[in-house]
């Protein structure tokens, strides 16, 4: 099962890790809360390059942990801080801390 599939019972999100990575999960997302929280004063105060720039290492860095979901999200925030969509970024502010609420990591050996 990959992040992209929510298991419907339970409405979370399965992504499996190797475990090499497994010391660094924890850190990899607190840090995406943190960006949550920044990508909502950003926006306050309508910093859609702030914006753009934390959407593009979300982007760059969601694969590469296991979570192709966070991609998707940064991805949709670089294009809607490109084109200043407030109400785009909002959603994809909520999509972020729903999925970073919802996500269960497994550790594959």
């Amino acid at each position: 099962m990959t992040d992209r599939e929510q298991n419907a019972t339970s409405g979370k999100w399965t992504v499996t890790v190797d475990e090499d990575l497994q010391d660094l999960i924890p850190g990899y997302l607190e840090n995406r809360r943190k960006d949550a929280e920044e990508l909502q004063k950003a926006l306050a105060r309508s910093d859609f390059e702030v914006i753009r720039v934390l959407g593009h290492k979300m982007k760059g860095s969601g694969g590469g942990y296991g979570f192709d979901e966070i991609s998707e999200i940064g991805r949709a925030l670089e294009d809607a801080a490109k084109q200043s969509q407030a109400g785009k970024i909002r959603e994809e502010i909520q999509r972020l801390r729903h999925y970073l609420d919802h996500v269960e990591v497994r550790i594959q050996s």
